[in-house]
């Protein structure tokens, strides 16, 4: 099975792998947090099951990612964007106001995340 590939011309690239493994741990470790959360708030049983399932998943798709992609690169490009996407919750969920020269550093930090993963590695 294939995480988060895109087919350019035929052909699944390495980048694209990672990328689409990053993209994938983000997603799955901010909906563990957020389970997390509502489970410190309800301790629901529920909830808990939930947070492991997520958690287990996670795991999996860590383990699978670094079949073709470098552990230092995967794992960077996991916490910028699970950080970008707790400062998206944080805003759009909890209200918080986020200053633009935040906004700035997060495009920028996006910016030089894309260029550890395109450039070339020699």
């Amino acid at each position: 099975m294939e995480i988060g590939s895109v087919q350019v011309l035929g052909h699944t690239t390495q980048a694209s792998r990672a990328l689409g493994s990053m993209a994938a741990l983000a997603i799955l470790d901010l909906a563990g947090a957020l389970i997390a959360r509502r489970y410190a708030v309800n301790h629901s049983s529920l909830a808990l099951a939930g947070g492991c399932l997520v958690f287990a998943a996670l795991f999996w798709v860590y383990g699978r990612s670094l079949a073709y992609a470098e552990l230092a690169t995967v794992t960077i490009g996991w916490i910028v964007l699970l950080q970008v996407g707790v400062l998206f919750v944080s805003r759009f969920l909890d209200g918080v106001t986020i200053p633009p020269g935040k906004w700035i550093a997060i495009i920028a930090i996006l910016l030089l995340q894309g260029y550890l993963l395109l450039a070339p590695s020699t």
